[in-house]
């Protein structure tokens, strides 16, 4: 087969099992189009067909996660390069061809024609072994913390069904005290015939602070139940079963948060770190979330990515018209906002700025998110003499 001549444009539909991968030339006439198993052999054999058709093959694929890692890494190994086209733009985009069947063909020749036509897409960069330990680590504590709500909840909800007065009198998403307790004693009934001094000595085996206190509330909700309600061993059963699975997640927390501050190798981490409110975990989340910083032109251009800056919806006669942004690094936003937060426990610039625009009319949210802006001009203008992270792209985040 002789080459194609000029550029062509490669897209893929990836998928976790398989991807559909096709090919455009500069009028847009599909000259390869195939379904390709998410297999090294499979992949490794379309490349080979598709770079005999043309010298230059520009890729482009709409998933920058783990669906498409080990495509993206034997790109990379090929030296080829590949842009990130988001799923939203794809979406919009079909609408501008003829028909409006949905298959992956289809997709595949719509994200190769975008490619083609617009030039301003994010390059996706294969991250290094540093950035992709940072990057499992965080979306995995992401993923803990997740677990951990659901299950306080759920605890939450069987033990209000027996023990209503018990689940008001103690903190079971914050006190490892009161899941300690619950997890030997559930009823009024048990915690009566336990008694204060024998609750107390337990817990304070456990290593639970102020095991006095959580003995004693226990047992004054104890006290003002006398009726045993009816599923009530099934339930208590549940509930110390809940409480074992939330002390458990604790520690597999500790221990992925404990990785995530030994990882101090990645760039720049004392500097990120040294800003109030920025600890080591929201500081890994920033270095993920933000991929190179090279790619930001300044900390306006951060601060949009973040969704800190609004955007303009004006028409005709109506100027002026702000508005949040739509499309932003949410997981970039979380870690100014947070930062924001916390920066503000202690008194001094952040507290005076934030009170500074509370006086101003703004609400509490308003004036977070503007203190957030503020930092964002802060951590660009430490970080501006050596401003190179080799992570994620942070288009693959925005989505």
């Amino acid at each position: 087969m002789s080459k194609h001549d000029g550029p062509v444009r490669a897209g893929v539909d990836a998928g976790k099992s398989r991807h559909w991968a096709g090919v455009v030339d500069e009028s847009g006439a599909t000259l390869w189009s195939k379904k390709i198993e998410n297999d090294e052999t499979a992949i490794l054999i379309a490349l080979g067909e598709i770079l005999e058709l043309a010298d230059d093959v520009h890729w482009a694929v709409d998933i920058s996660g783990t669906s498409s890692a080990l495509l993206l890494a034997l790109l990379a190994a090929h030296g080829q390069q590949a842009v990130y086209v988001p799923g939203r733009t794809v979406n919009r985009m079909a609408g501008a061809y003829r028909g409006e069947a949905k298959t992956d063909a289809r997709d595949t020749y719509v994200i190769a024609e975008t490619a083609r036509q617009r030039s301003d897409f994010t390059i996706i960069e294969v991250p290094a072994q540093l950035a992709a330990d940072l990057a499992l680590l965080t979306a995995h504590r992401s993923d803990l913390i997740a677990d951990r709500v659901r299950t306080v909840n759920r605890l939450r909800d069987v033990l209000t069904g027996i023990f209503p007065a018990l689940e008001r009198a103690l903190d079971y998403s914050a006190h490892k005290g009161a899941l300690v307790q619950l997890t030997s004693h559930q009823t009024a009934s048990a915690i009566r015939r336990r008694g204060r001094a024998r609750l107390t000595a337990r817990l304070a085996n456990r290593a639970v602070r102020g095991a006095d206190a959580v003995a004693a509330a226990a047992l004054e909700a104890a006290r003002s139940q006398q009726t045993v309600l009816p599923g009530e061993e099934v339930a208590a059963q549940l509930v110390a079963d809940l409480a074992v699975q939330i002390l458990a997640l604790d520690d597999r927390l500790k221990r992925v948060e404990k990785q995530i501050r030994d990882t101090r190798g990645r760039p720049q981490a004392a500097i990120i770190e040294s800003l109030p409110g920025m600890g080591p975990i929201l500081g890994a989340e920033f270095v993920v979330a933000t991929g190179d910083l090279a790619a930001y032109a300044d900390a306006g251009h951060l601060a949009s990515a973040a969704g800190l800056v609004p955007v303009p919806r004006d028409s005709g006669r109506r100027t002026g018209n702000l508005h949040r942004p739509k499309r932003y690094n949410r997981r970039l936003r979380r870690v100014f906002y947070m930062s924001a937060q916390t920066s503000m426990i202690r008194e001094g610039p952040n507290w005076d700025f934030y009170l500074k625009k509370r006086s101003e009319g703004c609400r509490h949210v308003q004036a977070v998110i503007a203190l957030a802006r503020r930092r964002v001009s802060v951590l660009w203008a430490l970080l501006r003499d050596d401003r190179v992270f080799t992570l994620v792209p942070p288009a693959a985040q925005a989505e």
